[in-house]
């Protein structure tokens, strides 16, 4: 009696666990399903993307440094996937250019002729032929390093310095900080500047070092409009810490509009020899051989499109200008100078360099610079810039220091180690 009564409860504890697990089971097939379609789902839109981003080379070149340069008809880039470019003529060169009208030896120059050409990285390996472009190849770990598809090869919102506001606030806020030299109350149809290049440290994965132009229109508010260029140290976005060639667009102040170099429709490419995003060889060094890079933004007074130039020899392409609100006439403000972001780890300021790492008092060989300044007028000539102000929110972090000689004419050194023990 009691063997049998033992029996029937052991089979009925058997039963319940049987049971148990059964539920058990169902909760993790039911938990693994709603877990997998995510999983998934995010990888069927990276690779969605990867597609969008990666057209079909007709060359392919493997650079030193790990980067896939792919040579993709002009026709075929990125741009083209904008709705509003699906019938647009593209302008092989523009119709003027600030240093007089725009002629066949600014392009045509043989190599031999080139004062001092300036060279990727990628180079060494091949270049791209006349009718194609070189274009970064975007990797599927590039995208999983962003916070989100969507926002892969976007800066974050509220990143421009605006020389006027500095309101603690805001300043931590943001997260970037600036070292810069500006112009504004008038209109503007471009800038240049020759800028030294440097490799400064990056403390943290997800900041970066950038130095560079903005061009700007509207106010700061949700219209901003924005044309960059420059160079940069981004491991978030490039997955190392080489000193890159970039250009970035916005005309919602980065909220949904605008991406860098190649990596959204908008800028279209002509040039077959520069690659944006590709690194830039050699950089400066310390008390040592010192490189730098000319950079000309400008709106063409009969198209309307910005151009950018790099070097004295690389007309590189164009924004349309119907990307635009503001820029569509003119800009208000011009920027030259440096951005950090500070994210502070273990709440200290990042020790991320700006520039070269060193405060401008150090000088030549030893400070960053931005020399040979200049705006570009409303009758489309280069010209210096009247009262250049400065602007940085912690000077004793990253500072600025304008200067005026026969030489250089307008210029500045800037940049800084972050923190020390003035910035803690």
């Amino acid at each position: 009696m009691e063997g049998g009564a033992h029996y029937r409860n052991g089979h009925r504890r058997r039963r319940v666990s049987v049971a148990l697990f059964l539920v058990c089971l169902a909760g993790l097939i039911s938990l693994s399903c709603a877990v997998r379609p995510s999983v998934s789902r995010q990888k069927l839109q990276v690779e969605k993307h990867l597609k969008r981003l990666n057209k079909s080379p007709i060359k392919t070149i493997e650079s030193p440094d790990g980067d896939i340069i792919d040579c993709v008809p002009i026709s075929q880039q990125p741009a083209f996937d904008h709705p509003f470019l699906k019938d647009h003529k593209i302008q092989t060169r523009p119709s003027y250019h600030p240093e007089g009208l725009f002629d066949d030896n600014k392009v045509s120059k043989g190599p031999k002729e080139r004062s001092n050409p300036m060279t990727q990285l990628f180079h060494m390996n091949g270049k791209c032929s006349e009718g194609s472009i070189p274009i970064r190849r975007t990797k599927r770990e590039d995208v999983l390093r962003a916070s989100s598809v969507k926002r892969y090869g976007k800066k974050k919102h509220r990143s421009i310095p605006k020389p006027r506001s500095a309101d603690p606030d805001l300043i931590n806020q943001s997260g970037h900080q600036h070292a810069i030299a500006y112009v504004e109350g008038d209109k503007y149809y471009g800038a240049k500047a020759t800028i030294n290049v440097w490799e400064p440290k990056i403390q943290q994965p997800n900041e970066f070092s950038l130095s560079q132009i903005w061009v700007l229109g509207g106010s700061f508010g949700e219209d901003l409009n924005s044309i960059e260029a420059g160079w940069q140290v981004s491991p978030d976005l490039y997955g190392d810490n080489n000193t890159r060639l970039f250009t970035y667009w916005t005309s919602d102040a980065y909220q949904a509009t605008g991406c860098y170099n190649l990596l959204c429709s908008g800028f279209i490419q002509v040039n077959s020899e520069i690659a944006m995003g590709a690194s830039i060889s050699p950089v400066s060094a310390f008390r040592n051989s010192q490189y730098d890079i000319s950079i000309l933004v400008w709106k063409d007074p009969k198209e309307g499109h910005w151009w950018m130039q790099f070097g004295n020899d690389y007309v590189l392409g164009y924004w349309p200008s119907f990307l635009f609100s503001y820029l569509a006439e003119s800009a208000s403000m011009i920027e030259w100078g440096g951005e950090v972001v500070n994210s502070e780890p273990d709440g200290q300021h990042t020790a991320t360099q700006m520039g070269s790492g060193r405060f401008p008092e150090e000088g030549f060989g030893k400070s960053s610079y931005f020399r040979n300044i200049h705006v570009v007028d409303s009758t489309n000539n280069l010209k210096s810039p009247k009262e250049l102000g400065t602007f940085t929110e912690q000077s004793n972090c990253y500072d600025v220091q304008t200067g005026n000689n026969d030489d250089w004419g307008h210029y500045f050194y800037y940049g800084g180690p972050g923190r020390n023990p003035n910035c803690p």
